[in-house]
């Protein structure tokens, strides 16, 4: 039994295999006539990938789904590739790389492109999280390929494959030539390796995006009902009494008003959440003296609460970037609760494996109920109140709050706030980043 990829065309995630296919001089064989809402409903794909997305190599041990983990396959059915390098050091930076592409730069791609496409919901202040991310990381690879060719070694490599294929989808779809004219050296990577024979076979010709996709309409326009004749008129005499007055009809229901949020119609507090955020942002020196101060004057304990968060599985946090990834993942996804909320989050460590913990001032005296419901990321911590009776939890309160390092005699890798709200509509990410390339690690001071 031959390679067997089910997937339609043209995709960038099939374009991963394939493009390693011509490198390795493997041979795969595509489904005809693949249509997805169709081909991968049916009970034989189920079977392959229960999520019933594409692409999907089938292979005569069995089928394989995820398009690195295809990618990776493929490669390493030619016993003497040279697409994972020549030493183990290689092979890890090769690794290193794929990661990077799928979390820093596609994820972000997708965040950015996905919503203006009406497959996600549009956000503005997400989109604008999604850029930063996006050109953050674009930054660190134009950084990188500033000194080097490819992106591990002298030759073309798997993570280039993924790296390319990444970011073909965006090159065509919405990294316009004003955006990416920032990072020469990742145009001048893209363009070279896009117009190689094994890229350019599969991929074809490709022209960059001129300009942003316009944010997909919610609701497509109606057709307006052709206007209907007027029956006419009865000349059968009607007594005075059947006579009933005419009905006033809108010619469109008004719209209802949106249920308040519970948190609205709490009691007014005497803390005002968009002045304590003013005054966090606005205060550079004294900040003990200043900010600290400020914060225990207008706190409001019947109107907010106070809770520290720890994540529960903080072992699992060996990687920096990826930890930092996660924990930035959260702040956006928090987004809901921006009216409501502010929030401290550190990253503790100098090496791995690094632990998270925050600091959330919340509307009420509990944790709002539609943010737990909303965000799943909330299950991954465990939430304590904060007595803020006992001076030691109020000093550590404070040390959150201003970033305190060391932290508990531990070093800061990061400190991010969120602290977004009508006041600071678009602020989602208030602090200028470092972002060193060889270890994926950056520290950011507010």
């Amino acid at each position: 039994m031959a390679l067997v990829l089910h997937s339609s065309l043209p995709n960038k995630n099939a374009f991963k295999a394939l493009i390693v296919a011509e490198y390795s001089g493997v041979k795969i064989e595509l489904v005809k006539d693949f249509e997805m809402g169709v081909s991968n409903k049916t009970p034989e794909f189920i079977k392959m990938n229960p999520l019933g997305k594409i692409p999907v190599l089938e292979t005569p041990d069995g089928a394989i789904f995820e398009s690195n983990a295809i990618a990776r396959y493929v490669a390493k059915l030619d016993p003497d590739t040279s697409l994972y390098g020549s030493s183990l050091l290689d092979y890890g930076h090769i690794e290193q790389w794929m990661d990077f592409s799928a979390t820093e730069v596609d994820a972000h791609l997708g965040s950015w492109l996905y919503p203006r496409l009406g497959f996600r919901l549009y956000l503005p202040p997400a989109e604008e999280v999604a850029i930063t991310n996006l050109k953050r990381a674009l930054s660190a690879l134009n950084t990188h390929l500033a000194s080097n060719t490819y992106l591990v070694g002298h030759g073309v490599t798997i993570a280039d494959i993924v790296m390319i294929c990444n970011l073909f989808y965006g090159f065509k779809n919405i990294l316009t030539k004003s955006f990416t004219s920032e990072f020469p050296h990742v145009e001048r990577y893209f363009w070279t390796l896009i117009n190689q024979p094994n890229f350019k076979k599969i991929c074809g010709e490709v022209k960059q995006a001129e300009s942003v996709p316009p944010v997909a309409s919610k609701k497509p326009a109606q057709p307006k009902e052709a206007a209907k004749p007027k029956p006419k008129a009865e000349t059968k005499e009607v007594k005075k009494e059947e006579v009933k007055p005419k009905e006033v009809v809108a010619e469109e229901e008004a719209p209802k008003p949106k249920p308040k949020n519970p948190l609205d119609l709490l009691p007014p507090s005497k803390m005002v959440l968009d002045d304590w955020k003013r005054l966090y942002s606005n205060t550079k020196t004294n900040f003990r003296e200043v900010a600290i101060k400020g914060f225990w004057d207008m706190y409001d304990p019947e109107g907010y609460s106070l809770w520290f968060c720890n994540y529960k599985y903080n072992d699992e946090n060996t990687v920096s970037f990826v930890t930092l990834n996660k924990v930035g993942g959260f702040l956006q996804r928090m987004d809901l609760a921006r009216k409501y909320a502010f929030g401290k989050m550190l990253i503790i460590g100098s090496e791995p494996p690094y632990k998270v913990q925050g600091l959330w001032l919340f509307r009420g005296a509990e944790i709002p109920k539609f943010v737990m419901d909303e965000c799943y990321d909330m299950e991954l911590y465990e939430w304590t109140k904060v007595d803020i009776n006992d001076e030691a939890q109020k000093e550590r309160v404070n040390q959150m709050i201003e970033d305190a390092e060391p932290f508990e005699g531990q070093a800061l890798l990061d400190a991010k706030c969120f602290k977004t709200s009508s006041v600071f509509a678009g602020q989602i990410l208030n602090f200028v980043a470092w972002f060193t390339i060889y270890d994926f690690c950056y520290i950011s001071v507010s």
